[in-house]
């Protein structure tokens, strides 16, 4: 090769190699930038309690059936007249925007009447597919998970003073980790909750 080719196409490489470290330092630099704005992790509240419940397809669920995922917990009742449904439905809503492998748990909180059979016609009003779970037990074992276990006040209807029917509860929802500690709560009905919800979500990713 003659010198008067080659100091084009040296010059050629010089350049390419230049463009290609530039481009590097580009995407490097921007990707910097998108993790800084990434919120941190939210701080532990508490560590879930084991628990042992009967899933809508008759399926014992246990927290360790959840391990090694985040998840987001609710507690409702199927014959709820007030904002049950529609807790139901930001739920659905919310299970188009979630990474692959997060759960939805909802809790019956009417254990008594929300057999499987029920939690099932139940689900299939709102689409739900297998990784939405609806559990129910034995009465006071959800009582005690939702108070002690997620720490959300529950009380008796009114007329309830047998105790057989559904108890009031809070319309928050539970974000727990891959762990089965309790990362943070959000009530749906809330303008942002849901993105601060995804937000708080996505910052948990490193430790999935």
């Amino acid at each position: 090769m003659s010198a008067g080719l080659g100091r084009p196409l040296l010059r050629g490489m010089v350049w390419g190699l230049l463009i290609a470290v530039i481009a590097t330092l580009v995407i490097l630099t921007y990707q910097q930038r998108r993790a800084s704005r990434q919120p941190p992790p939210p701080p532990t509240v508490k560590a879930v309690p084991d628990f042992e419940l009967t899933n809508r397809d008759g399926r014992r669920v246990s927290l360790s059936d959840l391990a090694g995922q985040a998840w987001i917990a609710d507690f409702i009742f199927t014959r709820c007249a007030g904002p049950c449904p529609l807790m139901s439905r930001n739920f659905q809503d919310l299970g188009e925007q979630l990474p692959e492998g997060v759960r939805r748990v909802s809790f019956s909180v009417d254990p008594d009447y929300d057999t499987p059979d029920v939690l099932s016609a139940y689900a299939a009003r709102f689409n739900a597919g297998p990784d939405w779970l609806f559990l129910t037990g034995e009465r006071d074992e959800v009582r005690k998970l939702a108070i002690d276990g997620f720490l959300l006040g529950v009380y008796p209807a009114e007329g309830d003073e047998n105790e057989h029917g559904p108890f009031l509860h809070s319309t928050r929802s539970v974000l727990v980790d891959a762990e089965g500690n309790i990362r943070g709560y959000y009530d749906l009905f809330e303008e942002g909750a849901a993105e601060r919800l995804l937000a708080e979500l996505g910052a948990l990713a490193p430790e999935r």
